[in-house]
């Protein structure tokens, strides 16, 4: 349809994008008090005057071109002459063999050929020749403006088809929201104040940018000395709007007059540097940092859409492939059943940080997934990674493990990458906490979080692996506070109760990773205090459903001191539960605030 409609379709895409673009002078006019269909008008009658002028100047300036080329063939002649390899070379002879069998090939299919003809006229044909009659003035007009007939329509079917999207705007509008449906206008509203907000924005940043390149790339030609930088300029403002190709084109047009012009390669070469410096800090710092953020495109997208719609409408497509495709893109975000082009299209990630590290593990690649920690870990502290990457990649592990959509080989394999990753990150900030003491010169023996000598703590799976992981998370932790805190591997019962009996343990953290951890949990901690009744008990669901309020009541009452849902609230509640067995301990009457804060 889009092809076939092509001679529809394509003045249409230009209207709207013409539309987007005008659409805020036409609304400036309007607030003068002039009527929208002047307003529309105005701004119609300056763009075109203003393309004409431009088009006059340009053509001009082709025309004086043209008309010294003569002028530039024998230092043309000269260079490509410089060029050519020496003809006692293999790749010289090799083409003056490939030249003689050409030419052998062609006359023989000739005097074939006229064989043939003889052959079935029994005589050779008569050329004749036919005069054509003289043409008028007319028929000359006819003649030149022929082959620019089809853009001229063109053209006006933009203007024609612009102008009455300028003029019923909000008619259209209104009918648009209307197709969304009664009961989506807050979408539909969003969705077009978005689509119009990002496309005029992304449409005048780009005319803002390719303006700039052209008046300085015609600034650095005009320094090299190269003829027309006016005309070299305006042409790489205009062609910088095709992608990929424009500006490869606007570069060569004044680099083979320079050619042409001046003896030697110098002042080519160096019209050629002020294109390729203007151009890589443009396309690489100035566009990503004026409007490459707010098209919300993919880079694959843009190149596959380029693609596309050039193949669909030839060089117009090429032009409105980016806006087409943004539109495209926005439909995808507010339209359930087109979703899929946003994830297509659009270049925010589709999978969440801890969606990507747990993928990363699945896939066995740990240096991967060690890459992803690194990134988080650049602009945010290493308690929030454990908290909102690892603990819910883990989450999802066991939802898939306890499923059987993973086998156990796998799961083994997940959790030991995962155990070592644990292992070097807590390594790494023990190693930068110490170094930053040495600066200080003090000698590090553990953290001085806290000065009194604070009691030991034991994190204690309360069911398999993944909650043994997050007690290692959890211990690591609070070791970085400046606690005593070690955690016991899962196993028996009795081996994990030997190896706290072994220390000197007053609060012991039960982990359990939801869902299919509560009920383990619950009866860890009735465990624990039958086994150890002077101990403090903490429970952690982490990331639970519900908040701290729901985990109680799964828990039940009576069974732990208090509930934490994320490692945050349980490094802080266990901080505030040391600080409060040191002062019991020490016969110092407890204050009230301090115990409300601890329970």
């Amino acid at each position: 349809m889009l092809y076939f409609g092509r001679q529809i379709f394509i003045p249409l895409a230009l209207a709207l994008v013409l539309a987007f673009v005008l659409a805020p002078l036409v609304s400036l006019l309007q607030r003068t008090r002039l009527g929208r269909v002047p307003s529309v008008l105005i701004v119609l009658t300056l763009c075109l005057a203003l393309s004409v002028a431009l088009g006059w100047v340009v053509t001009n300036q082709l025309v004086e071109i043209m008309a010294h080329v003569g002028d530039y063939k024998s230092n043309l002649q000269e260079k490509v002459s410089s060029i050519r390899r020496p003809k006692s070379g293999a790749l010289g002879q090799a083409t003056a063999t490939v030249r003689e069998l050409n030419k052998e090939l062609s006359i023989t299919e000739e005097r074939q050929g006229e064989r043939d003809r003889s052959g079935m006229h029994g005589e050779r044909p008569v050329p004749v020749q036919v005069t054509a009659p003289p043409s008028n003035f007319f028929q000359d007009i006819g003649s030149l403006l022929g082959p620019l007939a089809g853009p001229i329509e063109t053209t006006a079917i933009v203007v024609i088809f612009t102008a009455f999207i300028l003029i019923k705007q909000e008619d259209l509008r209104n009918r648009l929201i209307r197709l969304g449906g009664q009961g989506r206008l807050h979408v539909m509203t969003q969705a077009l104040d978005e689509a119009s907000s990002r496309l005029s924005r992304y449409l005048w940043m780009q005319l803002l940018v390719n303006i700039c390149f052209g008046g300085l790339f015609g600034l650095g030609l005009l320094v090299i000395g190269v003829p027309h930088p006016l005309l070299w300029g305006a042409l790489a403002a205009l062609l910088r709007f095709v992608p990929y190709v424009g500006t490869l084109i606007a570069a060569a047009f004044p680099v083979t007059l320079a050619l042409a012009v001046f003896p030697g390669w110098k002042h080519a070469l160096l019209a050629f540097a002020v294109f390729a410096v203007l151009e890589i800090v443009t396309g690489n710092f100035l566009e990503p940092w004026i409007y490459g953020v707010h098209t919300g495109i993919s880079s694959l997208a843009i190149l596959v859409a380029a693609v596309f719609w050039t193949v669909l409408w030839g060089p117009v497509g090429l032009i409105l492939s980016t806006p087409l495709t943004l539109c495209l893109m926005l439909a995808g975000r507010y339209i359930p059943r087109l979703d899929f082009l946003e994830v297509v299209l659009g270049d925010e990630p589709v999978l969440e940080p801890q969606e990507r590290f747990y993928q990363r593990l699945l896939a066995m690649d740990a240096d991967d997934a060690r890459n992803i920690a690194e990134s988080y870990l650049a602009d945010k502290p290493l308690e929030n990674f454990y908290e909102s990457v690892v603990v819910p990649a883990l989450a999802l592990a066991e939802q898939d493990r306890h499923s059987e959509i993973i086998d156990e080989k796998v799961a083994d394999n997940l959790s030991q990458n995962t155990r070592e990753i644990i292992d070097d990150l807590g390594e790494r900030f023990e190693r930068q906490a110490a170094e930053a003491l040495a600066a200080e010169g003090k000698e590090r023996t553990r953290p001085p979080a806290v000065r009194l000598d604070l009691p030991g703590i034991v994190c204690v799976p309360a069911r398999d692996e993944a909650d043994e992981l997050v007690a290692m998370m959890l211990a690591q932790l609070l070791r970085l506070g400046g606690h005593r805190a070690t955690y016991v591997s899962t196993g028996s019962i009795r081996e994990m109760f030997k190896s706290i009996a072994k220390s000197d343990i007053q609060i012991a953290c039960v982990s359990a990773l939801p869902p299919f951890a509560v009920g383990q949990a619950r009866a860890m901690c009735k465990r624990l205090n039958a086994a150890f009744p002077g101990i403090k008990v903490i429970v952690g669901l982490w990331n639970f459903t519900g908040g701290e309020a729901k985990a109680q009541e799964r828990i039940g009452a009576g069974c732990s001191d208090t509930i934490a849902t994320t490692l945050t609230e349980a490094v802080e509640k266990i901080r505030q539960r040391a600080q409060l067995t040191v002062v019991e301990a020490m016969n110092i009457p407890v204050d009230r605030t301090l115990r409300r804060a601890s329970g």
